[in-house]
Parts: structure tokens; C-alpha cells; sequence
């Protein structure tokens, strides 16, 4: 039997994922958090087979959840799911530690296979993840501006475009307004842009809201 820890701020939707995976034989849902430093905790406190991660919580950005799970337990697989496009996140997480990347829309029988997958020390990218990235060698790959940044400078970066202000980005991300000043600043010069208005139309005209 395969014990998941399912962590989604979202109750309906941890339920959701739960019935899913427990009507199946071999996956059974042996533990839930609502946000990242429940997660962590549980982690630490418990043996799972395979932790299913959502990206977007509260407290935490998902993939710094990460980055302390593989700290605590380098060989757990972690599976991230995501509202967000694969072209955004999926590589930064797997680059991150991640055993594989899904999207929120995905079917159940999708969800299934991955958990598998991972479990089973495999890596799972879906099929439009891995024409895109087909596509990118066979045009010999360019990393996009975006792509340069750390996880900290895109998540600045997104929330900039999404009409945050300093302030409320940085109670966001449980940062000091200074901290999120030089991650912008930092952003805009690796980004070669001159001010927030360019990240803004560059975060929108690459789709990194959707």
C-alpha cells in the first residue's frame, strides 16, 4: 500500500483528492495538511510513501515546502499540483526536487498514474509537458528571461504583476518590505528591464497570470 500526505489549503479539494486515491487498491491517504509548515511538521513526525504538494498556499510558497521535505527526507517523492500552467512551474519544480508536476485539471486517471509513477521512483511529466519541451530541443532551447530568476524573484515577479503592492507581497511571502525591494531590483536587472511597469507587461504578455 502506497501512504500519501495530501497538502492543499483547501478542504473540498483535499477531499476530493483522497476519494480518489482511496478507491483505488494500492494508494491510500494516510495524512492531510491545509498549509506548508503543517506539512513540513508531519513529514518530520510521520513515514509517507509520497507527499502530493499544492504550489499556491498560504504561508508558504509550495516550492520552498518542497525544498524542506527533500532537506528532511531527500528520497520521499514529492508529486506538486498546481492551477498554474505547466510552462510556468513544472520545470522550477522539478529542478527544485520534484518527482513530477501536475495541474488541478488533470483527470482522475491522470492523478492515479502519476502517484504511481513517483512512487515507484519514476519521474512523471504529462504529455503537453513533454511536447513543450520536445519542441524547445528541436528549435534548440533558449532559456526565457523569466527562467533566470530565482524562486523567490518569480514569485515577486508574479505578484507584482497581479497589482500587489511592496506591502502586501511582502506579507505574502512573510518577508520585510526590504528583502522584496531587493528581490525586485534584482528581478529587473536580471530580466534587463527598466521598471515595474515592463516586469508587469512582460509577466502578463508570457502569460505568467493564467
Amino acid at each position: 500500500m502506497i501512504k500519501i500526505l495530501v497538502v492543499d489549503d483547501h478542504a473540498i479539494l483535499r477531499k476530493g483528492l483522497t476519494q480518489i486515491l482511496d478507491d483505488t487498491t494500492d494508494l491510500k491517504v494516510t495524512g492531510e495538511a491545509e498549509n506548508g509548515m503543517q506539512a513540513i511538521k508531519m513529514v518530520q513526525d510521520n513515514q509517507y510513501d509520497l507527499v502530493l504538494l499544492d504550489i499556491s498556499m498560504p504561508d508558504k510558497h509550495g516550492i520552498d515546502v518542497l525544498k524542506h521535505i527533500k532537506l528532511i527526507h531527500p528520497t520521499l517523492p514529492v508529486l506538486m499540483l498546481s492551477m498554474h500552467a505547466e510552462d510556468q512551474y513544472a520545470l522550477r519544480s522539478i529542478k527544485t526536487g520534484a518527482a513530477g508536476y501536475l495541474n488541478k485539471q488533470s483527470a482522475p486517471a491522470q492523478l492515479v498514474t502519476a502517484c504511481r509513477q513517483v512512487a515507484a521512483g519514476k519521474r512523471y511529466i504529462s504529455t503537453e509537458l513533454a511536447e513543450q519541451l520536445a519542441n524547445g530541443l528541436a528549435q534548440g532551447y533558449q532559456e526565457l528571461a523569466h527562467q533566470k530568476l530565482s524562486n523567490r524573484e518569480y514569485q515577486t515577479l508574479c505578484l507584482m504583476a497581479s497589482g500587489n503592492t511592496l506591502t502586501e507581497i511582502a506579507e505574502t511571502m512573510s518577508l520585510s518590505v526590504k528583502t522584496v525591494s531587493v528581490y525586485r531590483a534584482r528581478l529587473l536587472e536580471k530580466m534587463n528591464l527598466k521598471n515595474n511597469a515592463e516586469a508587469i507587461h512582460y509577466a502578463i504578455s508570457n502569460h505568467l497570470l493564467d
